[in-house]
């Protein structure tokens, strides 16, 4: 059961992929440009439908509302495209992932928010 949905959610991963890649390209019909955009945006999006905070329901999107989102998007792209697309997107997540860039990315944004905030912090304040 676990590799079962360790598979789904990897297979999941790759549409998502895929759907922004299919959103990009001109060969891509224009109704299925604006679906895939909206599920990848929408998958890739910090900003839930419904918060994850609230219990059960939080969940309900990522469980229900993201895979149709997909199912449609994928029905409406041409089948040798998406097939494409998917083979793209498979090789773009075996990309070996850099954990050294991740801690710089971070550490930079830290660096740009403490600026930030030094910035706006009065400093004639008596």
């Amino acid at each position: 059961m676990r590799d079962r949905l360790r598979n789904w959610v990897r297979l999941v991963k790759r549409d998502v992929v895929a759907l922004w890649l299919a959103a990009r390209d001109p060969r891509t019909p224009l109704i299925a440009k604006f679906v895939a955009a909206a599920v990848a945006a929408y998958a890739l999006s910090p900003i839930d439908l419904i918060p994850d905070f609230i219990p059960v329901l939080g969940y309900l999107d990522d469980v229900l509302i993201l895979p149709i989102g997909i199912l449609l998007a994928v029905r409406l792209i041409p089948a040798g495209l998406m097939e494409e697309f998917r083979a793209t997107a498979a090789q773009r997540l075996e990309r070996p992932s850099s954990t050294v860039g991740l801690i710089i990315v971070v550490a930079l944004w830290f660096v740009a928010v403490a600026l930030f905030l030094w910035w706006l912090w009065p400093s004639g304040v008596n």
